[in-house]
């Protein structure tokens, strides 16, 4: 809801504001963190970060690369995301479409958002992705 229609709807503003998110989450099954390691790290160049003891515990893998934190969390009844999807900004979208390829993910284009160069992929474990780039057109 925007500031005018929160006032339209005699509610006043907040006093706040977002300032970008911490982290995604997906949901990965248990044992699959080689996997993600594979993927997240070897494939797409991310750094794995040390995640809390306390959270550790719980299994899973936390990445970071370009400003983009990805947690994978393990669920015991895993189901991939097919729909549901981070939406990732990318500098140098056709190379990282490149990369992704040679290395075994199928890569899917889609120009239908206005304004940006995109395609979808899935990790190893069959989570939807969503890699865009602003268009140079």
């Amino acid at each position: 809801m925007t500031t005018e229609s929160t006032a339209a709807h005699g509610e006043s503003p907040a006093d706040y504001s977002f300032g970008g998110l911490h982290h995604v989450l997906l949901a990965i099954p248990p044992g699959a963190e080689e996997l993600c390691r594979r993927f997240w790290g070897d494939v797409l160049g991310m750094t794995e970060l040390e995640k809390p003891p306390a959270l550790a515990a719980r299994g899973g893998c936390w990445f970071r690369g370009g400003g983009l934190e990805v947690h994978l969390g393990v669920e015991q009844d895993f189901s991939p995301a097919r729909k549901a999807h981070p939406g990732i900004l990318v500098h140098a979208l056709r190379e990282l479409a490149e990369r992704l390829a040679e290395c075994g993910h199928e890569v899917t284009w889609d120009g239908d958002f206005p304004g940006h160069d995109r395609f979808y992929a899935f990790d190893k474990v069959g989570n939807r992705l969503e890699f865009l780039e602003p268009s140079t057109s």
